[in-house]
């Protein structure tokens, strides 16, 4: 999984004084868990960008005047008016530690049903995974490759290579649903094919 580097400074004071004046200054207030003991640092809200908004995941390398911390984002608060970043919880991480994320699924491929006229309905954009930090992938690829009209993707078809997928077996990740324009077309042919064999028997 890729990563990203994050700036800081470590917090002497933590007392809500000290947030309050961190917040004021632009900056946002932040705790590393995990290791022997919490480590508070503030950060600039601009350095959270690449990490925060958007669909992509990654680790996390925080740097604190040259002492670095390898973590993932564990929890997040945003100010319920503004949506300014609040306070940031990570959690480091131990290389001989297996780690559970949320990735997402990048669909590849193209499915024969929606050819034909179906639609692809997404039914999990993100996957639960578990796997040691090292091998946790950037995303789950789903092929939607053999996907007929009126077919779904489970879980179980997904690859899994050095991580596991945390999700039931009869979970469904996509389908291919036929759309009411394929579904009148073939209302329509079944009329055609009916009509023929009425005359007949007339």
């Amino acid at each position: 999984m890729k990563s990203i580097t994050i700036k800081g400074s470590e917090r002497e004071s933590v007392g809500k004084a000290a947030t309050r004046t961190a917040r004021n200054a632009g900056m946002v207030p932040c705790v590393i868990y995990g290791g022997n003991q919490p480590v508070h640092f503030t950060a600039e809200e601009k350095a959270f960008k690449d990490l925060v908004y958007t669909p992509n995941v990654h680790t996390v390398v925080v740097d604190l005047a040259g002492n670095t911390y390898k973590a993932i984002l564990q929890d997040i608060q945003f100010h319920p008016v503004s949506d300014k970043i609040l306070h940031i919880d990570f959690y480091e991480l131990d290389e001989k530690k297996e780690i559970t994320m949320e990735v997402p699924v990048k669909v590849t491929g193209n499915s024969p049903g929606v050819m034909a006229g179906g639609v692809l309905r997404l039914n999990q954009r993100k996957l639960k995974v578990r796997a040691l930090p090292a091998n946790l992938p950037d995303f789950v690829e789903a092929s939607i490759s053999e996907l007929q009209m009126g077919n779904k993707l489970y879980v179980t078809s997904l690859p899994t290579e050095n991580y596991k997928l945390l999700h039931p077996d009869n979970t469904v990740v996509a389908q291919v649903r036929i759309s009411r324009a394929a579904m009148k077309a073939a209302q329509e042919a079944a009329k055609a094919a009916k009509a023929p064999a009425k005359g007949k028997k007339k």
